[in-house]
């Protein structure tokens, strides 16, 4: 869980929208379709590492992967959120 005043500061590295945390129903969802095999970054690379949790973006398109308690605010690594809802 990323603190309260440290995620008002953090923004899309692209759009510069908020970020907020997702449901961790959802992180285990994403992560069962890792496991599968399913999910691709947005640079059309396949996501092999379990994530811990998510930020996504206001508009709800992409999120941005948590590992070891590290946000990965990275375009290319944003997971499109169109097909996994």
């Amino acid at each position: 869980m990323i603190a309260a005043d440290f995620l008002e500061l953090l923004c899309c590295p692209e759009t510069h929208q908020p970020l907020v945390e997702i449901d961790p129903a959802l992180i285990e969802s994403l992560n069962a379709r890792i496991v599968a095999g399913t999910v691709r970054n947005r640079a059309k690379q396949p996501v092999v590492t379990r994530i811990d949790g998510g930020l996504m973006r206001e508009d709800r398109k992409y999120l941005y992967p948590i590992r070891g308690d590290i946000p990965v605010l990275l375009v290319d690594e944003a997971i499109p959120l169109d097909n996994l809802s």
